[in-house]
């Protein structure tokens, strides 16, 4: 036991087994008090505080399971022993089913003593470390709203310096003619558009392990139809997605790809004085493969072609599709130009 007395309250209506639990859990280390019946033991509980309570089955006015269910009733109540003089399986049942932390059947002698203590530490250790869980439980939990409220702000720190790396871009641009060095600097603003859109999915959804990818798409779709229609050449980029999620660095990887490839469509499918669409279509392909298809209603370029420009987005797409596992078709029409890529989502 402890060096600290246990406070026991010891309930029943025998006064000669209240004595010799008195006398001799007294010198086992317990800080006992008596009560005769029911109604007595309850009006004790509630006045004073105590360890652990043990409760006589057999008594007059309020037997021990009317006894035992107002003692539970108590705000904080100790554990409970049920203790019975009949040893009926039934009885310690119904006990246990009502609350009883353990249960203790009447002998004549010491070993009904040592059977109380031991029930009665048992009890405690059980009771320790219940609330030792709870109390560990409680400070995972606290330690998880406090990451969380971490990671959000992190999040959303990233997100407004993302914002206003492109904001700074956008500006840069703004103030260059059209022509190749307007278009890399709207190429490098959507590159980290992609990545701003996951991020803005990781602060607003605080899962960080995936992305859906039909919302995560639509939104590109919309922010990649501003950035590449001009008053002479309007452009509408559509996103057709299954619902599907991905981790979020493919995800990533995935966006900057998709940037890459409506750009080129953006830039070269169509006349600089002409309306054009340009299609993002992501399906579930052969195997539970991820198969992504961009494609324009241009005019094409050839057969088995590339795609054009500085060369800088071909090899971007080309790197990020090797990060993917993913083969790369390119395939051309009259009217139309396709680029698909399929990858193992897993």
């Amino acid at each position: 036991m402890s060096a600290d007395p246990v406070r026991l309250l010891y309930i029943d209506d025998d006064p000669a087994l209240r004595r010799l639990v008195q006398r001799r859990l007294g010198t086992l280390g317990f800080e006992i008090t008596l009560a005769a019946d029911g109604h007595e033991g309850l009006a004790t509980a509630q006045s004073e505080e105590f360890d652990v309570i043990a409760v006589d089955h057999h008594m007059p006015g309020m037997d021990g399971l009317q006894t035992l269910e107002r003692l539970l009733a108590l705000p904080s109540c100790p554990p409970v022993v049920y203790v019975t003089g009949a040893d009926d399986g039934r009885l310690a049942a119904a006990a246990l089913r009502a609350g009883a932390e353990d249960y203790v059947v009447k002998t004549i002698g010491e070993d009904f003593i040592e059977l109380l203590r031991s029930a009665f530490s048992q009890s405690l250790e059980r009771v320790r470390l219940r609330r030792a869980k709870e109390q560990a439980e409680r400070d995972l939990i606290a330690s998880n709203e406090r990451l969380a409220a971490l990671l959000r702000e992190v999040n959303h720190r990233v997100a407004n310096n993302l914002q206003m790396t492109m904001s700074f871009i956008n500006m840069q641009a703004s103030v260059l003619p059209e022509g190749e060095a307007r278009n890399a600097l709207l190429a490098s603003q959507q590159r980290i558009g992609a990545i701003a859109h996951v991020n803005r999915h990781l602060y607003a959804t605080g899962n960080v392990e995936s992305v859906a990818l039909d919302e995560y798409l639509a939104n590109l779709a919309r922010d990649l139809t501003e950035t590449w229609t001009s008053p002479h050449a309007p452009r509408n980029v559509v996103a057709r997605t299954e619902p599907m999620e991905l981790q979020t660095d493919k995800a990533v990887t995935l966006g900057i790809i998709i940037c890459e490839l409506v750009a080129n469509a953006c830039k070269y499918a169509y006349g600089a004085d002409c309306a054009g669409e340009v299609r993002i279509i992501l399906s579930t392909g052969a195997a539970g493969h991820v198969r992504l298809t961009v494609e324009d209603d241009g005019a094409g370029f050839g057969e088995n072609a590339e795609t054009k420009g500085t060369g800088l987005g071909q090899r971007l797409v080309k790197a990020m599709a090797r990060g993917l596992g993913a083969s790369i078709c390119a395939q051309s029409a009259n009217p139309g130009f396709r680029v698909s890529l399929e990858f193992d989502p897993g």
